[in-house]
């Protein structure tokens, strides 16, 4: 059967959108970054026309009025709750008070504009005038600054035909005081978080630019700084899309960072009528490629840098739907919609109820090389809860949130996840971003399913690229070449095949002096060892872990640990190869077989 190199073809010839580079944008002066601004409000996110669409869409569309209801009642159940007040648990974040705070704005907000029932913005009073009074939005982490601005300038903005004017100017100024004049000071000296290329660029540009639309009518010298250097931050950041809309901070911090690049882009587009283009640069047209690829048949993402596996769905997927005309992006949000709505799930996925979206991801590719992170994921089926499915990583190990984990990979099979990733550990613990990450068994090479030579870690300045990759209708392989992450030997390179429903994992290693050599798989099954083989069994399933080359290899099997102050882990089992001696080459090829196959 004649395969598809993928590989082979210029990335951007992929994208089905004329993308731009950031040096290619059409970003405004400061004197003309506000032309266009709508005079009137609502104007972030959603128009008044826009609302009355919902109201429309909830009379005729039997769905679209039980996500209504669905949402009134979790509306409703905020009425009798207090208003939040400023915790900071940990000594370092208001985080969870500002993400609490803009769930409850959102939902209270948008319920009012759908019912006209007053207690609800009654409600939305009662915390908006709470958080207002705070002595700040803890700028030191300024993370929670932007995310309170943001919810701040949503309830300005949604509600603001409803607040008197000495409401109006509360609003106004915290919005001003506590979020805009503490993101000024960072844009006017240039600090870190305006110069980065990760998901502070864009949750915190993004509460600053929505922050700065809220209030552009009545403070247009103020909101046209802000903006300005907004407009000027965020496309560092949106640089990291190309060329095919890739994410190497991982699946977790690929929904924070698309958020808030949604919330700006889109709420530029409803106040301006234009993004400046920052839409289509290149990747992030097909950027909702990525979470539907890095989702297994489990349920369960390919967990890579500090992310959880679990997935929760993505609100902006319907937003990326609607803007780059991809249904499979729809189709992909709406079963999370469906069980539980959130107010952006109703906003922007509220159009696609009745349409046929699902059977645009059905003819999406079994494999994807997202050439940009070098990711791999490859399945054997979609919409099969029993499919294998393979995610397999080069990378970059010095991206944010990173860990040494080049080559590494996770596997399900059967319903189950057998390879994991062990995700994040606390990071309030000491160092974890700091000099002693590294000793940290989640981010360690050894706790990761890769190699580990002479029992050290992989440079933490290493990078890996996947040199081949195929895909054809019978499976997939890809080759990366880990060479850079092992200083002690002269080529590492791994090989993940999937042939119908079994994977193959193959290292080619050569050294000039003879080299220690520990191939690793983390596994929450229970490992049963029988000489060259081991099988793996949780639920009524099994998988089989077979050593193939070379003779000598043998596995072994103990229990991952961890030491205070990591959290423990728990039913985490390390299957090994060792070998003999230390080698200078090595072929080392192992198979995986499910049960059912």
């Amino acid at each position: 059967m004649k395969k598809q190199l993928l590989i082979l073809l210029p990335a951007l010839l992929l994208l089905p959108y004329v993308s731009v580079s950031a040096n290619e944008l059409s970003l405004p002066s400061r004197e003309h970054v506000l032309d266009g601004l709508s005079p009137g409000h609502p104007r972030l996110l959603a128009t008044a026309d826009d609302f009355a669409t919902l109201v429309t869409r909830c009379e005729k569309s039997k769905q679209a009025a039980q996500w209504r209801d669905r949402l009134r009642s979790s509306a409703e159940q905020l009425l009798n709750t207090p208003p939040l007040k400023y915790e900071i648990p940990d000594g370092k974040r208001l985080l969870s008070v500002s993400r609490a705070a803009k769930d409850r704005v959102l939902l209270l907000s948008l319920i009012y504009r759908l019912t006209g029932e007053k207690r609800f913005a009654d409600r939305a009073w009662a915390e908006l005038d709470t958080v207002t009074k705070f002595k700040d939005w803890n700028p030191s982490h300024f993370l929670d600054t932007a995310e309170m601005t943001f919810a701040v300038a949503i309830g300005y903005d949604w509600l603001h035909d409803v607040w008197t004017d000495a409401q109006r100017q509360q609003l106004r100024q915290a919005i001003i005081t506590l979020g805009l004049d503490q993101g000024l000071k960072v844009y006017h000296k240039h600090e870190w978080w305006s110069r980065s290329i990760h998901n502070w660029n864009q949750v915190c540009n993004g509460g600053m630019g929505v922050g700065a639309l809220a209030i552009a009518d009545d403070e247009p010298e103020l909101a046209a700084e802000v903006l300005h250097a907004a407009l000027h931050s965020l496309p560092l950041a949106m640089h990291e899309f190309r060329p095919d809309g890739g994410w190497g901070e991982g699946p977790g911090y690929w929904r924070y960072a698309t958020e808030y690049n949604v919330y700006f882009l889109a709420a530029l587009q409803t106040a301006l009528k234009k993004d400046f283009g920052l839409s289509q640069m290149p990747g992030f047209p097909v950027t909702g490629d990525f979470p539907i690829h890095f989702t297994g048949p489990t349920g369960l993402t390919f967990n890579y840098a500090d992310a959880h596996d679990s997935w929760r769905g993505a609100p902006q997927l319907f937003w990326l739907a609607t803007a780059f005309e991809q249904p499979a992006y729809a189709a992909a949000q709406m079963p999370f919609a469906a069980q539980r709505p959130s107010p952006l799930d109703f906003l922007w996925g509220a159009a696609w109820l009745g349409r046929d979206a699902k059977s645009a991801s059905e003819s999406l590719p079994l494999a994807r090389y997202f050439s940009g992170v070098s990711v791999v994921t490859m399945r054997s089926a979609w919409h099969d809860a029993a499919a294998t499915f393979v995610g397999f990583k080069g990378g970059d190990n010095r991206v944010n949130h990173g860990q040494l984990d080049l080559g590494s990979f996770v596997l399900d099979s059967d319903g189950v996840r057998w390879a994991i990733d062990l995700g994040a550990d606390d990071y309030n613990i000491p160092g974890y971003f700091g000099k002693q990450r590294w000793s940290y068994y989640r981010n360690m090479t050894e706790g990761h399913n890769t190699l580990v030579i002479n029992g050290q870690n992989q440079s933490t300045t290493a990078t890996a690229s996947i040199i081949r990759f195929e895909s054809n209708a019978d499976g997939a392989t890809a080759v990366a070449d880990l060479s850079k992450a092992y200083p002690d030997a002269k080529q590492v390179l791994r090989t993940v095949s999937l042939s119908g429903r079994n994977v193959t994992i193959q290292d080619e290693i050569d050294a000039e002096k003879p080299i220690e050599i520990a191939w690793h798989l983390h596994t929450e099954a229970k490992v049963a060892l029988d000489g060259r083989r081991a099988t793996l069994t949780h639920d009524g399933k099994s998988l089989t872990v077979e050593i193939i080359e070379p003779a000598t290899a043998e596995l072994t099997v103990a229990p991952a640990t961890t030491k205070p102050p990591q959290r423990p882990l728990k039913n985490v089992q390390r299957l090994s190869i060792a070998l003999p001696e230390p080698v200078t080459a090595l072929k080392l090829m192992v198979r995986l077989t499910p049960s059912s196959n």
